[in-house]
Order: structure tokens, then sequence, then C-alpha cells
């Protein structure tokens, strides 16, 4: 199984290649956003809210590792399908990113039937 991921194409000032809902909250965070893009924002993340499992909810520790990222499976196409306003979003606004797909993408911490976290391996 080919596993999915949207990231940072740079790293941030600690080395990490953030996620894409990362990036775009760091945009709302610092307000770079218009009422539009906030609007997307608040009702997309809402929406994955309610229809994706935060892993830190089922274990308070799995994003405790620095370097634990999460990947899409690829049969999540439901979740997959809503990322494209995401990435329209950064690229409105020059942020740089890459699809990744990995068979591997790393040691799992967590899974559930739409991705898994993993720390990448050494």
């Amino acid at each position: 199984m080919t596993f999915v991921r949207f990231q940072a194409a740079l790293p941030d000032r600690q080395g990490r290649f953030l996620g894409v809902f990362s990036l775009v909250n760091g945009l709302a965070r610092r307000e770079r956003l218009t009422p539009e893009q906030h609007l997307f924002r608040r009702l997309n993340n809402d929406w994955y809210d309610a229809n994706y499992t935060d892993p830190s909810t089922v274990d308070p520790s799995v994003y405790r590792r620095p370097d634990a990222v999460a990947w899409f499976r690829p049969t999540s196409t439901h979740l997959l399908s809503r990322v494209t306003g995401y990435l329209d979003l950064l690229d409105a606004h020059g942020v740089p990113w890459v699809r990744l797909e990995s068979d591997d993408p790393g040691r799992v911490v967590y899974e559930d039937a739409d991705q898994v976290v993993v720390v990448p391996h050494p």
C-alpha cells in the first residue's frame, strides 16, 4: 500500500517539514488569510474534525515524538479530495509544498482506517 502525505517543500526553523493542515493553520495564526480563505479553512477544518480521527485523541502521546508525521491511506479518497483546497490556499500565499508517496514511510506509532502516524526511518 502506498501512503500519501502533503507537506512543506522546505523545513521550518526547527528543521521540520510541516503538514498541509499545519501550514494553513499557521497562515491563519499569522492573520494572512483573506476572509474567504479563513471561512474555507474553518469550514473544512470542522469537516475534517467531524470525519477524521485525530490520533492524539486516541493516543495523547503520539505527537510527543518530534518527528512523528501523519500519512493518508490512499483508500481515504473522501479525505484526500478536500486537500486540494488547502493546496490552492498555500499556492495563493506562495507557500511551497510537495506531495509524497511511500510504501514504507516509517515505523508506525498509530494507525486507523484513514491514516498512519509514523516515525520516519533514520
